[in-house]
C-alpha cells in the first residue's frame, strides 16, 4: 500500500495528518475567543496614555 510495508509507518502519517487537521480545526473555531476582553484593555490603556501625554 503506497510502497509502505509497515503498519506502524503508516499509523505513524496518519497520525500526523490527524493531529494536523485538528490543530486546524481547533484554531478556527478559537479564532475570535476572548477578543472583547483585548479590546476593553486597550480602550483603557489609550485613555490612559493620553491623559499622561496631556499632563506632560
Amino acid at each position: 500500500m503506497w510502497g509502505i510495508d509497515d503498519v506502524w509507518v503508516l499509523l505513524g502519517y496518519l497520525l500526523s495528518i490527524g493531529s494536523t487537521v485538528l490543530c486546524i480545526v481547533y484554531g478556527l473555531i478559537a479564532w475570535n475567543r476572548g477578543r472583547e476582553d483585548v479590546e476593553s484593555q486597550d480602550v483603557r490603556w489609550a485613555a490612559e496614555e493620553k491623559k499622561v501625554e496631556q499632563q506632560l
